[in-house]
């Protein structure tokens, strides 16, 4: 069970990305530059955007917070993927490497398990970098597991993860999104990394009383899970937040429908208090 839950970890960081392709070993190996400046350019907060050329869905994203070269944390929510299978972790720490222009990320788990991360960087710029990414999982020295995989960043222009506490009233701005019903909702978003869910009964905002509702956000990235009662199944929702200005928060997120075909959600909210 322990190697199965490191697996996972260790798949999200990569492999989670992209629910158009499967993870798998793959010849289209974008050759770096000869000196792209890695160190001076790579300091910064990332997300995944794409992998293959194909837009990647919200609930499938992760933020890389590299704050030197020698650390950076990762934040991701996946639920039943496939890929990566289910993870939630905020701020992951993780020891970085760079020379030339590969980065090299690891993860110690425990005694035995650590994981290995070599982006080798094809391009880079202020505002996005392209990468082939090899990822390995070593048990007691043995390697168990490599993938490789391309993927695209883009650097987070803002971190709300502190102005979003708060209580904030809102509901779904665009003609569908699976997560809502198109109702006036509210939602108090505490500092503590919990949130309490209001619905309406008349003139009255009633807590929806929830067995558990957490939450981050990094970045730009909004992770949510709860659980309406303990033997019930466990419930998550992704957002992007597009901006919070004047007591208006915007979001936005990439959904997949059943058919394969995407389409993006939208969803506006003020604060009250």
């Amino acid at each position: 069970m322990k190697k199965k839950l490191l697996f996972m970890l260790a798949a999200t960081l990569v492999c989670g990305a992209s629910v158009f392709t499967a993870c798998t070993s793959n010849d289209d190996n974008p050759a770096p530059q000869s000196d792209l400046n890695l160190a001076e350019k790579v300091i910064g907060k990332w997300i995944t955007a794409d992998s293959y050329n194909q837009p990647m869905v919200t609930n499938e994203k992760a933020t890389m917070d590299i704050v030197s070269t020698t650390k950076a944390y990762v934040s991701a929510s996946f639920s039943h993927n496939p890929a990566a299978g289910t993870a939630w972790f905020n701020m992951l720490e993780t020891d970085v490497t760079i020379d030339g222009n590969k980065m090299t990320q690891i993860q110690q788990y425990d005694e035995h398990t650590k994981t290995v991360n070599e982006f080798t960087i094809a391009d880079i710029s202020a505002n996005e970098f392209t990468a082939y990414l090899k990822f390995t999982i070593m048990v007691d020295g043995s390697v168990v597991r490599t993938k490789e995989y391309p993927v695209h960043y883009v650097k987070m222009a803002a971190d709300y993860s502190q102005s979003i506490v708060g209580t904030w009233e809102g509901k779904v701005t665009s003609a569908e999104d699976e997560h809502t019903d198109g109702e006036m909702h509210r939602w108090e978003y505490k500092a503590d990394g919990t949130f309490i869910y209001y619905n309406k009964a008349g003139d009255e905002w009633v807590n929806n009383n929830d067995v558990f509702a957490e939450y981050f956000v990094d970045g730009i990235l909004l992770c949510t899970r709860w659980k309406k009662t303990a033997d019930s199944e466990e419930l998550r929702e992704w957002w992007e937040i597009e901006s919070i200005k004047d007591g208006v928060m915007k979001w936005t997120a990439l959904r997949l429908r059943e058919d394969g075909t995407t389409y993006t959600a939208t969803f506006q909210m003020t604060k009250v208090k």
